[in-house]
C-alpha cells in the first residue's frame, strides 16, 4: 500500500511539473503575440500621420479660402445650426418679430448678442433690442461688433453677412451697417416709441393745415398707417422682458396691442434652453383677440 501511495505521489508531481511548464510556454507565446499585435496597431495608427506629413505636389495652395478651417469646429457649428433650425421647425408657432426688453441697470452686450443670434438661428426674421435708457442705441457699434463675433463663434458664419439695422433717434432714417438677406436686428429706445407717435400726429396736423387732408380724415386707422410706414416692420408678436420691473417701459406703445409678454429674471448668463423654453410657452399660448 505504501508503494502505491508513493507511485501516485510521484505521478501527481509529474503532472504539476508538466502543468507549470505548459503555463510558462503559453505566457511566453502570449506576450510575443501581444507584442506583434501592439506593433501592428501602432503602425496602423501612425501610418495616416506619416502620410499626412508628405506634401502633395499636385495640391494647389490657397485654392479654397476655408481650407484651413478646423473640421472639428466646423462640424460642431454645423450641428448647432441643424439643431437650432430643427427646434424652430418643431415649434407650434414662431414669432416673426421678437423684442428683447432689458429692464436691468447694467446691460450685457455678450448675452444680448447671444440671444439675437439664437433668434436668427431658429428662424425669427426681426429682433428688436430695447432698454428704457437707450444704452444699446447709444453704443450700437459695440453691440454690432458683439453680434458679429457671436455669429462667428456660435454658428461659424461670416460676420460680413449680418444685417444689423439701427433706428436713428426719433427719425425715420435707418443706419444699415451691412446689407444682406439675413434677418434684421433693430435697436430701439423710448424715443422710437412715444416720439414716433408725436411725429405722426404732427404730420397729420400739418396736412390739415396745408389743406392736403380734412380734419374728418384724421382717424385711428390713418395714424396707424403712418406709424407702420415709419417702422416698416411687423408688430412684435412676442417680447421677452428681462428684470424684476413689471412694466413695458415705453417699448413701442402703439405696436404691442396684441403682443405676448414673457418675463425672465435676468438677461445675464441666459442660455439657449431659456430662450427655447420661452418660445415653447409662446407657441402653446392662445390669443383670443378680445373674444
Amino acid at each position: 500500500m505504501a508503494l502505491l501511495y508513493g507511485l501516485l505521489w510521484r505521478l501527481l508531481l509529474f503532472l504539476v511539473h508538466i502543468n507549470r511548464a505548459l503555463v510558462s510556454w503559453l505566457r511566453v507565446r502570449l506576450r510575443s503575440w501581444k507584442g506583434r499585435l501592439w506593433e501592428r496597431a501602432m503602425a496602423a495608427l501612425l501610418l495616416p500621420v506619416a502620410l499626412a506629413g508628405v506634401p502633395d505636389p499636385q495640391r494647389k495652395v490657397n485654392q479654397d479660402p476655408d481650407a484651413n478651417a478646423n473640421p472639428v469646429t466646423g462640424n460642431r457649428n454645423a450641428g448647432r445650426r441643424s439643431r437650432w433650425l430643427s427646434d424652430g421647425r418643431s415649434l407650434e408657432k414662431l414669432p416673426v418679430h421678437i423684442g428683447l426688453l432689458v429692464a436691468e441697470e447694467e446691460p450685457s452686450y455678450t448675452d444680448i448678442a447671444n440671444l439675437a443670434v439664437w433668434c436668427m438661428a431658429v428662424g425669427i426674421s426681426y429682433v428688436s433690442v430695447y432698454d428704457n435708457h437707450g444704452i444699446f442705441q447709444k453704443n450700437n457699434s459695440r453691440l454690432l461688433e458683439e453680434i458679429v463675433r457671436q455669429q462667428q463663434d456660435l454658428m461659424g458664419v461670416d460676420g460680413s453677412k449680418c444685417d444689423v439695422e439701427f433706428l436713428s433717434q426719433g427719425s425715420d432714417k435707418h443706419q444699415h451697417h451691412v446689407v444682406s438677406c439675413w434677418p434684421s436686428v433693430k435697436v430701439l429706445s423710448p424715443e422710437d416709441g412715444k416720439q414716433s407717435i408725436v411725429q405722426a400726429a404732427q404730420q397729420l396736423c400739418r396736412s390739415v393745415e396745408n389743406r392736403e387732408r380734412s380734419s374728418r380724415d384724421i382717424s385711428v386707422s390713418m395714424l396707424d398707417l403712418l406709424l407702420r410706414e415709419s417702422k416698416s416692420v411687423p408688430d412684435p408678436e412676442l417680447v421677452v422682458k428681462f428684470g424684476p420691473v413689471d412694466s413695458t417701459l415705453g417699448f413701442l406703445p402703439w405696436h404691442i396691442r396684441l403682443t405676448e409678454f414673457i418675463s425672465l429674471p435676468s438677461h445675464r448668463d441666459v442660455s439657449y434652453e431659456d430662450l427655447l423654453g420661452v418660445l415653447r410657452r409662446f407657441g402653446s399660448c392662445q390669443q383670443r383677440l378680445g373674444q
